[in-house]
């Protein structure tokens, strides 16, 4: 999990470190929380056709390492997406993603919450990225903000309609908390010294978690880091303006998991645990006045599920010379629609809107039975040139694709073998 701040910045050259990229074990799941990305008039417009710069590195990255942006949300300056490693795709289900604005004094949507919430094996999971009210005198206010983010935060699932109700919740985000109290020479000389603890028990959240209810329930590793605001940009000092800001942790990743009091039946079939691993921030980049903070966590889970409600393959030999076929068998019951559809995709593949090309699955099928249906695919929607494919089935109702096939070669059309056609596509492309 990563969240930070960037304050309108465009994304730096090499995130590697940021994402552990390098690290000799693959997460299952990314969870990326943004603050502040740029989103002025024309840049914000540009961002609702294409992908922000930030979607589009984080996705050009794990892509190619087999990973694909789930679901994303945006409203303004708050940005949060959600990766996962293509075999476990097919078992996060019913995806939903919402937003909450806030804000004070007149600036309203400039602070809030944006949240995407899913089914994981069977286990519901919430993430929510906020950004609330900033300044050292409004402790409360920010946990105004968060209550009413928890309050009107709904969803069109039975299972968790709410935010508390999902099994495990994820709280992270630029909450804006700071260090009250001590003076700016005694913080900097903590710092200085690595002295942390010295600090914990005049940092604002930790002090409102004694005495608010909704955050009680809430955990968090200890801030064994520098605090990661405010920087001077594109270097490694504290706020030297005439303003002098006082250091403070206000990025930062809490979670919930569902306290035994309130735990359901299938809470004990299906166990979940979590451990934190790692909680730290990154500070080698200096590109905002925050620095990075991530959370690197293991979930032990038993499965509820462990089929995916669809299979399905490509028929046969798949070209743009010949009408295709897809074969699929539904696995289990689940609620399909005239809005369901399955795609094309290229072998490595970056997000569930990457497809080549699409068929609408009610529309275009040709015969089926109770176990085994065949979708009729043009040879006009396939791509002349050839390639490693994967046939995805997206459902509708459950927001998320349920099946996919195994990789297949789509052959080069033998129209690109023909000179006359080779001819006029470079002049086509010469006049261009």
């Amino acid at each position: 999990m990563v969240t930070w701040n960037v304050a309108t910045a465009d994304p730096p050259d090499d995130v590697t470190t940021l994402l552990h990229l390098n690290s000799p074990k693959n997460p299952d799941l990314y969870v990326i929380g943004l603050q502040e990305v740029y989103s002025g008039p024309l840049r914000f417009v540009s961002d609702a056709v294409f992908d922000d710069p930030w979607s589009y590195l984080l996705m050009s990255l794990l892509a190619p390492q087999k990973y694909i942006k789930v679901s994303s949300i945006r409203m303004q300056g708050l940005l949060l997406l959600f990766f996962s490693k293509l075999e476990h795709v097919p078992f996060i289900r019913d995806v939903q993603a919402t937003y909450t604005r806030t804000g004070l004094f007149g600036y309203w949507g400039n602070k809030g919450g944006v949240s995407i919430r899913l089914s994981f094996y069977g286990h519901t999971l919430c993430f929510l990225n906020c950004h609330l009210a900033a300044h050292m005198k409004y402790a409360s206010e920010r946990v105004d903000e968060f209550e009413y983010i928890m309050d009107t935060q709904s969803f069109d699932c039975k299972r968790a309609p709410t935010i508390v109700d999902h099994r495990l919740v994820f709280w992270f985000g630029d909450l804006n908390f700071r260090i009250q109290d001590h003076g700016m020479h005694f913080v900097r000389i903590c710092i200085d010294k690595q002295n942390y603890s010295l600090l914990w028990s005049k940092d604002q959240l930790i002090m409102m978690k004694q005495k608010e209810q909704v955050l009680q329930e809430f955990e968090e590793g200890p801030l064994d880091f520098q605090p990661t605001y405010k920087f001077d940009r594109n270097s490694e000092s504290y706020d030297t303006s005439a303003k002098k800001r006082k250091p403070a942790w206000t990025d930062r990743i809490l979670w919930r998991l569902r306290p035994k009091l309130k735990q359901l039946e299938e809470d004990m079939e299906y166990p979940l645990k979590i451990r934190q691993d790692v909680y730290t921030s990154i500070m080698e980049y200096s590109i905002s006045d925050h620095k990075p903070v991530i959370g690197i966590f293991t979930l032990e889970l038993r499965k509820m599920y462990e089929t995916p409600l669809v299979r399905l393959r490509a028929e046969g030999d798949w070209s743009a010379d010949i009408d295709a076929m897809v074969v699929y068998s539904p696995l289990q019951p689940f609620p399909s629609s005239t809005w369901d559809w399955i795609g094309l995709y290229k072998v490595g593949f970056s997000s569930v809107s990457d497809y080549i090309t699409y068929t609408w699955v009610k529309d275009d099928e040709v015969a089926f039975n109770e176990e085994v249906i065949q979708v009729y695919v043009s040879k006009e929607e396939i791509p002349v040139q050839g390639g490693d494919c994967v046939l995805c089935y997206y459902c509708n109702a459950l927001k998320c694709i349920i099946g996919i096939s195994e990789p297949f070669q789509n052959i080069t059309s033998q129209v690109l073998h023909s000179p006359n056609v080779e001819a006029h596509e470079s002049l086509a492309l010469y006049l261009v």
